[in-house]
């Protein structure tokens, strides 16, 4: 989006901005808080309506140099429009940033402003990580100028894949990314609602489970399990979400009607419109990177399944730490399965180790017993009793 500079001769931006958080006591303003200070080492403030401890809105308007937006998506234009008008020129010189899952809104609220302006919409929900390592974040830069270089270390030690897009099209693009894969499993658990009590109940149902269908219940009982407002707005504050819904109803009808019909005629257009054409649409290079994840995730759901298993908590993610772990294994004659890991915010390191039912199970509780006792890890969980 071009746009002219607010100032002819702008100031350097400082190089350890204060940050100020609209929306701190939310998820998102909770993990950016923690950001800011730990991992970029910054002082920050915090305003939120629902914790009166927090800090009143005059003194992020007086002293934040960065001010970042992270209020719920219906609320966020209007929000920014009243911390505009609070500010009365203030802004002048900093940085305003949003971080919400549409961008024309927003972003047009805070070009009314006189700050320097991008937006950014982080594509997931906050991480128990203490970055955005492995995850897409897109960046409508809207008036960068002096804040600019600040702006790329920010992106930096957020460590994502960042990818430029304008607004107007972000919001075309999560019409699809998000509405439409949300709106798709929202009818998928109303479905399940509707009709699972006749297979016996839904764990029924995942008894006889496939890769697809136990991917699909994760992602809808995911949608189920967070903050419903989150879910709402993406559908009802988004433009362009009618006409995705209005097309991807239109595609069931079809189907629907052809299921009807259930002739040799209705089977060779299935074929042709919703095998063929799709498969075309998609690209060979699409098709296969797809299948590559689906096979990626259907192993990770398989090494998921391993028992026994031992679960080991690293205080700290020292040099070694891994191979000091595998050793106990080989010292026990212990062969792994699989092996997994995953960080706290705090930096905290849990290894899951899968090993074959077959094992010894007195070799796995002596490993767990020599790894508590030298002090390598915790054992979270007791291979012997699994």
């Amino acid at each position: 989006m071009a746009e002219e500079r607010v100032q002819s001769s702008p100031q350097p931006a400082p190089r350890r901005p204060t940050v100020g958080i609209v929306g701190s006591a939310g998820a998102y303003g909770r993990w950016l808080r923690r950001f800011f200070q730990t991992r970029m080492g910054l002082d920050t403030l915090g305003h939120d309506p629902c914790d009166p401890a927090s800090d009143p809105p005059e003194r992020l308007l007086a002293e934040a140099d960065v001010l970042v937006f992270s209020v719920p998506i219906g609320a966020t234009a209007a929000v920014i429009d009243d911390w505009r008008v609070r500010s009365a020129g203030r802004e002048a010189g900093r940085l305003w940033l949003d971080v919400t899952s549409i961008k024309q809104a927003p972003v047009a609220a805070m070009l009314r402003s006189t700050a320097e302006v991008a937006g950014l919409h982080p594509m997931t929900a906050p991480p128990a990580a203490p970055s955005l390592k492995g995850r897409v974040v897109a960046v409508c830069e809207a008036r960068l100028d002096a804040w600019r270089p600040w702006f790329e270390a920010l992106l930096a030690a957020l460590q994502a894949e960042c990818v430029r897009i304008e607004p107007e099209a972000h919001d075309r693009a999560m019409a699809l990314v998000q509405a439409m894969v949300h709106a798709g499993h929202l009818a998928q658990a109303g479905t399940l609602a509707a009709c699972a009590g006749a297979s016996g109940g839904l764990d029924a149902l995942l008894a006889v489970r496939t890769a697809s269908f136990e991917l699909d219940h994760a992602i809808a009982a995911r949608i189920l399990s967070l903050n419903p407002r989150i879910y709402e707005d993406i559908q009802f504050e988004n433009p362009h979400v009618p006409e995705v819904l209005d097309t991807l109803s239109a595609e069931l009808a079809a189907l629907r009607a052809l299921v009807a019909r259930g002739d040799a005629s209705a089977r060779e257009e299935f074929r042709a419109r919703f095998l063929a054409r799709n498969r075309e649409a998609f690209g060979a290079p699409s098709l296969a990177a797809g299948n590559a994840t689906f096979e990626r995730v259907g192993h990770l759901l398989a090494d998921l399944l391993d028992r026994p298993t031992l679960s080991v908590h690293l205080p700290e993610d020292r040099a070694g730490s891994l191979r000091a772990l595998l050793a106990v294994f080989e010292r026990h004659g212990i062969s792994l399965a699989s092996l997994h890991s995953l960080r706290t915010p705090a930096g905290e390191v849990h290894f899951r180790f899968g090993f074959d039912p077959a094992q010894d199970r007195q070799a796995l509780a002596a490993a767990a017993a020599e790894i508590d006792v030298t002090g390598i890890g915790r054992v979270l969980v007791d291979a012997s009793t699994v």
